[in-house]
């Protein structure tokens, strides 16, 4: 009489499992998720491609590969974005000529003409960067700056080198020096890079369309002209399930145990004449399915916030906490009242002050999906992997991006541009 039940409850159990493997398995990269696998999450797949293209695009140039390399138009107002990257002495690996090479690899001439790139060697004495005078920086971007102070001023400055606990302070005030030089040039956007960042094939359509579509919504959904920032990095570790909205993950959690009560309450007060005996099998089987309904709540958070509910592609309004401050659109007339507001906090992260001048003055801001950029600024030892510590400034998204769709997608978008030019 059971025999035949045993093969469908082998079948069963054996789908149960393919189904949790495969979850699981999805699960591996969500660092929000209990299935989080460092070793697979932390893996450098397309930052890897992406690093090799840019250190080619340099050497390439350094050999003399490329002697003919268009800079910004002469041509002020087909400039669109301003790019600021500023980039201190590092001890150890350099990261400058990558941040650089991942900018201007497979850019068109078109594309390089509506770009004006600034970067900054915040020091007092900028000789001892490494690359301040290497011949390939000022033949690739348009500008490098340095402090343009008196004397006075420049002894500031050097208080602030000397004393490492000032370091926060000298942060935000080369933030808002580089911020503001990039104001000057009346360029509408600003885009600030941070020197240990890798951008993506195709970056710059991407986020002149992202600006596009945050103009789009804020005029839409606002009534508003425009924005305070476009988020070009975030990381998800910071994004799993809030602690804050407790209440609401037990609401939603006790509506989904209450299914089978109601589901019975409603059977007899519609079918009253339906025959619901209480015996000690059905209640043993009752008891088993509220087991296994809380398994499965339990599960369905164990798998990660991520996994269960991915950000959409695109662009978004962002009111949440992604970290960090590697890259950031702004719009030039709320970059100065972001220069002023800096001088007047004097002391702060960056990132952080910025979400508190969008809350003071309820300023919309936005992100894209997945990041532009990624940040490759600390090595990631082995021993460290995991929960408890390792690199945690990482765009898992990023690492999910297929260079030969970006190729394609980006050439595509330079065919159109030519097509309506």
């Amino acid at each position: 009489m059971h025999t035949p039940a045993r093969p469908i409850l082998g079948a069963l159990v054996f789908i149960a499992i393919a189904i949790l493997y495969t979850i699981t398995s999805v699960s591996s990269r969500d660092p929000t998720s209990l299935f989080f696998n460092a070793r697979k999450g932390y893996e450098s797949r397309y930052s890897a491609i992406r690093r090799q293209q840019a250190e080619a695009f340099i050497a390439n140039h350094t050999d003399g590969g490329t002697p003919d390399i268009t800079k910004s138009s002469h041509d002020e107002k087909k400039r669109k974005l301003c790019v600021g990257i500023p980039s201190t002495k590092r001890s150890g690996a350099e990261y400058l000529p990558t941040a650089v090479g991942s900018l201007l690899e497979g850019l068109t001439t078109e594309e390089r003409e509506e770009i004006y790139i600034i970067v900054f060697i915040p020091h007092s004495r900028p000789e001892v960067h490494q690359v301040y005078n290497e011949k390939w920086l000022p033949e690739l971007v348009d500008q490098v700056i340095t402090y343009e102070f008196g004397i006075d001023r420049m002894q500031y400055i050097v208080n602030m080198e000397r004393e490492g606990a000032r370091l926060v302070e000298k942060s935000l005030f080369d933030y808002s020096y580089l911020l503001n030089k990039c104001a000057e040039t009346f360029i509408p956007h600003i885009a600030i890079f941070e020197d240990d960042t890798l951008a993506m094939d195709g970056w710059y359509h991407r986020i002149m369309a992202g600006i596009h579509d945050a103009e789009r919504q804020a005029a839409l959904h606002h009534k508003k002209s425009d924005f305070l920032y476009l988020r070009l990095f975030y990381t998800e570790g910071f994004l799993g399930w809030n602690p804050h909205h407790w209440k609401l993950y037990l609401w939603r959690s006790i509506c989904v145990a209450a299914l089978p009560t109601a589901i019975l309450v409603f059977i007899r007060v519609f079918q009253p004449r339906t025959k619901l005996s209480v015996t000690l099998t059905t209640t043993r089987a009752f008891l088993t399915l509220y087991a296994g309904l809380g398994v499965l709540i339990l599960f369905y958070f164990s798998i990660g916030h991520l996994t269960v509910a991915p950000i959409p592609s695109g662009v978004q309004e962002w009111s949440r906490t992604g970290c960090c401050s590697q890259a950031f659109v702004f719009p030039n007339l709320k970059a100065q009242d972001l220069v002023a507001y800096f001088k007047e906090r004097h002391i702060g992260y960056m990132d952080v002050l910025v979400e508190d001048f969008a809350n003071d003055r309820n300023e919309l801001t936005f992100t894209m999906t997945p990041s532009v950029v990624q940040h490759v600024g600390r090595k990631k030892a082995e021993s460290r992997w995991g929960r408890g510590g390792g690199e945690k400034v990482w765009s898992f998204g990023f690492e999910k991006l297929d260079p030969a769709a970006l190729k394609k997608e980006h050439d595509e978008v330079t065919r159109s541009k030519r097509d309506t030019a």
